[in-house]
């Protein structure tokens, strides 16, 4: 191996890593590019003897496995995917200091089959580090649906290390893969590694830097330390600060001072230039590609990437997801509620069998029970209809477009175009999404995507903008609702939500978060089948089952405590009256009563309680109302003096509020600041404050 730090596996891994592995066990770490297969590889080797965890010091996540092969045992650890050595995101740079500085017996590195030119540049990186590297070059299936043809023997010829061909997905070539990983941590296969040679400078100057090495590293492969040294990467030396000795690094420190008159930009890009040549010079002798080769692909991408039709088409097809998920929910909603309020009746009837006392019967059925069986019918339908075509969309491939098309408005925004990747996992989750800003390598453009995160809504608010939206304005007459409109208006709401990140990112770039907008490469996959099997679990079981469980868990405690205050009765009011009433003369001024401002305040565990909390205030009983149709909720909140201004505001300070509790201790963790947390909460708040405000002002004015 190139690189060695402990005299034992054990200490060495565990000091370093937190990997702890046996002596008569040997450590595989899985490199690659994103969306190459890998995680499928990782998968497929492992099964399910698999689990994650945080690297030591990072958030970043990692999955480590083990897999046998003849009564041998391996740990494989999957680690970010990285485009290059020279990291950038903190994922990049785990990627790197892992692969770099984790000393493992065998480095397998994953490429796309259907373009492994753009690959091949992590491949030439890795191999000028280590001896023992297996080049897997996976999606084998997709290459031969596109006419695609790869020569084996020629690239291993080509480069001097073992090539399989594999698809993970169907198992091809995945056993040969585990013969070969045998072969090459037991040194039984024979590496006759081809090294890219660049221009008579660089070349001169890494024998210099050699000769200067000599004898005073640890480590063997000092033509790699060498390019190192040249390239400069700040962020590389600060690695180096941690896994090696203190000797070592005045070493290197030393041979940096020599040469910090050399243009170490000009170099790199003198060094990145040779491996991209030598990538296209092995894809033309070794890689066939058809005449119709990403035909198909490319006259999609015309249409879906154009700046023409791009945007549009992606507005159309939100559009259509909402107006089936709103058409397709209103039936099953309903028959859900009538099947959990009927068990309600059940459960009414066991405690007056077992003679109960009435405040025990109103606590867990007509608090908890009720709220939890509202929850679960208003939002179960819509998710059941609308992750499913989100993740049929993302199967497809066509949300990585969308952050293509959206690139360019968040550069003329002065923030980060992977900020874009981080906003559409909003969607989902934001605090999922905050989480996703890791991918973005500066500090002030990570900060700005995690304050602006919020402005999309999460899967908590659609529920809440969905059912007003079809209450308000999709009413004919009685029975009878047009699906388009609310779904309109839910596109809208999403837009408004996209402009005002935009808007508040370049504030926020121009003032406490100034920096120079940084350049990125966004990788657009091919375009693929959707598996069924898989948009099924992911939607249904990841997303659908996750969000509602996480609802559920805050709703029952919530549905107990709202039902207490609302029977705690003080001179004739209920203690939930009298706090909304002091809220009052506030909520006025946003167009709300105060039941709805509270209503707010208390769903801050989770944005789905919103319309069970007024639901339940607005009733004299104290209970939560039954849920038996549109109508009914209609019914209820126009009784209670709502009107369309009051919808209109409502929607809007659903998609312009503080984020929920979970939500906020994610910004806590991730930036380890209750400053920025309260950032987080504060500037959407006064947003949605500021917006509900000025519509109030016009409403009256005319």
């Amino acid at each position: 191996m190139g690189l060695t730090f402990a005299s034992t596996k054990k200490s060495a891994f565990s000091d370093l890593f937190n990997i702890d592995i046996a002596e008569n066990q040997y450590l595989i770490a899985l490199a690659g590019n994103p969306n190459t297969g890998k995680s499928t590889v990782f998968n497929y080797l492992t099964g399910l003897n698999q689990h994650t965890g945080n690297w030591p010091g990072k958030t970043v996540v990692n999955a480590r496995g083990k897999f046998k092969h003849q009564n041998e045992e391996y740990i494989l650890i999957d680690v970010p995917g990285t485009y290059s050595l020279f990291a950038t995101s903190e994922e990049e740079v785990v990627a790197r200091d892992f692969i770099c500085f984790g000393n493992p017996d065998a480095v397998i590195v994953v490429c796309d089959a259907t373009c492994m030119e753009r690959n091949l540049n992590l491949v030439f990186q890795i191999m000028e580090l280590t001896d023992n590297l297996i080049l897997v070059v996976n999606l084998m299936d997709e290459a031969k649906k596109k006419n695609i043809t790869i020569n084996k023997l020629g690239i291993e010829m080509e480069l001097g290390i073992p090539v399989i061909l594999t698809s993970a997905k169907t198992g091809q070539g995945m056993e040969e893969l585990k013969a070969m990983i045998s072969k090459v941590v037991n040194k039984e296969y024979e590496y006759q590694k081809k090294e890219i040679v660049y221009n008579a400078n660089i070349e001169e100057r890494i024998k210099y830097i050699i000769e200067k090495l000599k004898g005073k590293l640890k480590q063997t492969n000092l033509r790699w330390w060498a390019l190192r040294i040249l390239d400069g990467d700040h962020k590389f030396f600060s690695s180096m600060k941690r896994f090696l000795t203190r000797e070592e690094f005045e070493i290197i420190d030393e041979i940096r001072n020599e040469l910090f008159n050399i243009n170490q930009e000009s170099l790199r890009e003198q060094i990145n230039e040779t491996s991209f040549q030598a990538a296209e010079n092995l894809k033309t002798k070794h890689i066939k590609e058809g005449k119709d080769k990403f035909a198909r692909d490319k006259k999609i991408d015309n249409i879906v990437t154009s700046k023409i039709f791009g945007i549009p088409l992606m507005l159309l097809l939100l559009l259509g997801v909402f107006f089936i998920t709103i058409k397709g929910a209103n039936y099953p909603s309903q028959l859900l509620a009538e099947v959990l309020f009927g068990f309600e009746k059940v459960l009414t009837k066991l405690f007056i069998f077992i003679n109960a006392p009435d405040w025990l019967h109103g606590l867990l059925v007509l608090g908890l029970y009720r709220t939890l069986a509202w929850v679960v019918s208003v939002m179960l339908p819509p998710m059941a209809i609308f992750f499913p075509l989100f993740t049929l969309l993302e199967d497809l491939g066509y949300l990585p477009r969308v952050a293509y098309n959206l690139d360019h408005l968040f550069k003329k925004a002065c923030a980060h175009g992977k900020q874009c990747l981080s906003m559409c996992m909003g969607f989902g989750c934001n605090a999922a999404g905050i989480i996703g800003t890791r991918i973005i390598e500066s500090p002030q453009e990570k900060m700005i995507a995690i304050l602006t995160n919020n402005f999309v809504p999460c899967n908590g608010r659609f529920p809440t903008l969905i059912a007003i939206s079809t209450v308000f304005f999709a009413y004919i007459s009685y029975g009878k609702y047009n699906s388009f409109t609310p779904a309109l208006i839910v596109t809208g709401l999403i837009i408004l939500g996209v402009i005002m990140t935009l808007v508040v990112s370049f504030l926020l770039s121009k003032t406490i978060l100034k920096g120079i907008p940084s350049a990125f490469t966004l990788e657009l996959p091919p375009y693929r089948k959707p598996k069924i099997g898989r948009v099924i679990y992911t939607s249904i079981l990841d997303r659908t089952i996750f969000v509602l469980s996480r609802a559920a868990i805050v709703a029952i405690p919530a549905g107990i405590i709202i039902w207490t205050i609302s029977n705690i009765y003080i001179n004739g009011e209920s203690l939930l009256q009298l706090c909304a009433k002091y809220l009052t003369p506030f909520a006025n001024l946003l167009s709300f009563d105060g039941i709805i401002l509270l209503a707010f305040i208390l769903s801050l565990p989770a944005n789905e309680i919103l319309l069970p909390i007024i639901l339940m205030a607005y009733l004299s009983t104290g209970n939560m109302v039954e849920y038996e149709s549109i109508d009914s909720l209609r019914t209820i909140l126009i009784n209670n003096g709502w009107t369309y201004h009051t919808a209109i505001n409502l929607l809007l300070f659903s998609l312009f509020h503080w984020p929920c509790s979970t939500t906020l201790l994610t910004i806590k963790k991730e930036t380890g600041s209750w400053k920025w947390t309260f950032a987080g909460f504060i500037i959407p708040s006064l947003i949605g404050i500021i917006v509900c405000m000025v519509t109030t002002f016009i409403y009256h004015l005319f």
